[in-house]
């Protein structure tokens, strides 16, 4: 995951990027350099007063009247450098921070897109069994990790080893290898408690994430299907279900705080223990005359100075494990290989209206083992030809469209497109060349006209609202309180089940694909708005291959031909008229069933019967 990260910080193709990582390298080290220097300043301007105030208690006579302003002046110098260094460490830590934002930002920017991108290309297998909620969690905490990963390795973790490398070095030459035994033996005692307290915690983090994921992914469901609770009166329920996941929660994340404070005990009284060790040694050797009270005083500041970056360092550690456990998830779905893409070397073949006859030749296909939907179907659909495909639930009507557009792959057999087997295809070219109306349309949470515009974004406003009004919904739209531009809702659910699949159809007008597909396109619409929708589907369908899935055979009684499936098998093929002539066919009870049957069950009555108004 690092090495995927450094490819995002020093990229290739971006020099700007490069120049600002190594303008904020350079501060950096400007900025460490500062924080060592800054004790050793504190030392002299200590060590310059306290030799006055010996040299003044002793009663020593000075060789020159102007001895004590010299000695201002110096430690005055002194300890405005002290100062002046002490700011500067700031400004150059604060600058290098602004210049790497952008690098920072920049990285995660490009990841969380190429992330995003890979989900869409993830065939539709995978998002049939995983939760909206967790994916979005996942590219969240995600995105937020790597931020944390990137500002921590390149100011933290990098700087915080270079900075003891430097202090150990200064230790060492200035008071002796003891000093910067101390120094090192604090670091690596503090090091390997820190490593091992959080790699015991990582498992409560793990717990908290899982628990959190499911309460999140509880509530999504939930308010999406808001009008089901309320039908149901299960408002209670949903709460009781959520609660149970925050319990979760709530046991996960104590555990975490609890150890989180013995962590940090821990790590001060290691670090409280090496700065009274090294204090002492100073003293003693203060008291031999070797070292001078500038030098305790220097030696303090070194020590404690870095602790800061020391102690940071534990919960940067921490926060690491964290953020690389929220990062895995996201990059394990970046290694995730789609398994229905376009080959290398896909044919770019062009389809129309002329040359876009289907054919299905000995498919089988199964989503789950032990549960075949097509066995051995073959089935034709010539060029520019309106086909009907009819059937009972669950025989199979919708997964023809899926096969066609190939969200999932038959186990054997193929579908060809002018003899040409799809999957030879570019996945783009094909796709493209195919418009849907589908049964359940799912609108974005945008405007009416983001929604129709979707259809082809190519498409100009006129082209917009002509497919609006072949769809019979232009006239409506116009009667709304902002006509274009009224919001949809989430999923459309602002919109009647009729004016959703209108804005599916007129999205299929403007597509303009040679291949035409209606997946009960008619189903929620009334009677008379069914029937100026099936002229306006008339027009668009003349001279295009066109398949309509109906279950209300009143819909396709004008399809060239009519194909019907039982138990993933082809049982019929024909005409409307022709079918009904076969007295025991299984597309003649269908149409008894729907027709008679209805009848039966609704026999006329006029008793009651008047004309409402005049």
């Amino acid at each position: 995951m690092i090495k995927a990260m450094l490819r995002y910080i020093w990229p290739e193709d971006d020099p700007r990027i490069r120049k600002r990582v190594m303008v904020a390298v350079g501060l950096l080290i400007g900025a460490k350099v500062l924080t060592v220097a800054v004790p050793f300043i504190f030392k002299y301007g200590v060590d310059t007063l306290n030799a006055h105030s010996i040299a003044t208690s002793g009663d020593a006579i000075l060789s020159l009247g102007t001895a004590p302003e010299t000695v201002a002046t110096v430690a005055t110098s002194l300890l405005i450098g002290y100062g002046i260094a002490r700011g500067g460490a700031a400004f150059l830590s604060e600058l290098r921070n602004a210049v790497f934002a952008q690098v920072a930002q920049h990285s995660i920017r490009k990841i969380a897109n190429n992330v995003f991108l890979h989900l869409h290309n993830l065939d539709m297998a995978f998002h049939l069994s995983r939760q909206t909620g967790a994916l979005s969690k996942t590219i969240d905490r995600g995105s937020r990790g790597i931020n944390f990963v990137l500002n921590s390795m390149v100011f933290n973790i990098i700087p915080t080893v270079f900075e003891l490398a430097l202090v150990s070095t200064v230790l060492y030459l200035k008071c002796g290898g003891e000093f910067a035994g101390v120094a090192l033996g604090c670091v690596g005692i503090y090091s390997i408690f820190t490593l091992a307290v959080t790699q015991w915690r990582t498992k409560f983090r793990i717990f908290m994430n899982q628990a959190e994921n499911e309460a999140s992914n509880k509530a999504i469901d939930s308010l999406i299907n808001y009008e089901t609770v309320k039908y149901f009166n299960n408002e209670k329920f949903e709460a009781e279900r959520y609660d149970e996941s925050l319990k979760k929660y709530e046991a996960a994340s104590l555990k975490t705080s609890t150890s989180l404070a013995m962590l940090n005990f821990g790590q001060n009284a290691i670090f409280s223990a090496a700065l009274s060790l090294i204090m002492v040694l100073t003293a003693k050797n203060i008291v031999n005359g070797t070292m001078t009270v500038g030098d305790l005083v220097m030696v303090n500041g070194l020590l404690f100075q870095l602790s800061v970056p020391l102690g940071f360092l534990g919960s940067v550690y921490r926060e690491v494990r964290q953020a690389l456990i929220d990062m895995q998830t996201m990059f394990t779905l970046m290694t995730m290989d789609t398994a229905i893409k376009s080959k290398e070397n896909a044919m770019l073949f062009n389809i129309t209206s002329m040359n876009s006859n289907i054919e299905f030749k000995n498919v089988n296909f199964q989503y789950c083992e032990g549960k075949p939907i097509f066995k051995d179907i073959n089935f034709t659909i010539p060029s520019g030809k309106k086909i009907a495909i009819v059937g009972g639930s669950g025989c199979g009507k919708t997964t023809i469209v899926r096969l066609l557009y190939r969200f999932f792959e038959p186990q054997s057999g193929g579908v060809y497109i002018n003899g040409h087997n799809i999957q030879d295809l570019e996945l783009e070219i094909l796709r493209k060349s195919i418009a849907i109306v589908p049964q359940d349309t799912v609108l974005f949470h945008e405007s009416i006209f983001y929604n129709l515009h979707y259809g082809n974004l190519c498409k100009s406003k006129e082209d917009v609202f002509e497919a609006a009004k072949m769809a019979n919904l232009h006239e409506s739209i116009l009667k709304w309180p902002k006509g274009y531009d009224t919001p949809v809702g989430e999923r459309g659910l602002k919109l009647s089940g009729g004016e959703k699949q209108r804005v599916a159809i007129a999205r299929a007008i403007l597509k303009n694909s040679p291949i035409l597909i209606f997946d009960e396109a008619t189903s929620s619409l009334d009677s008379i708005t069914e029937y100026n929708i099936l002229e306006a589907l008339r027009r668009a369908t003349t001279g295009r291959t066109s398949i309509v899935i109906a279950h209300r055979l009143s819909t396709v009684m004008d399809s060239d031909e009519i194909l019907v499936l039982d138990n993933g098998t082809l049982i019929e093929r024909g005409t409307h008229d022709c079918l009904l002539t076969m007295q025991n066919s299984f597309y003649n009870k269908l149409w008894n069933t729907q027709h008679i049957g209805m009848l039966k069950s609704n026999p006329k009555k006029n008793d009651g019967c008047r004309t409402q108004g005049v």
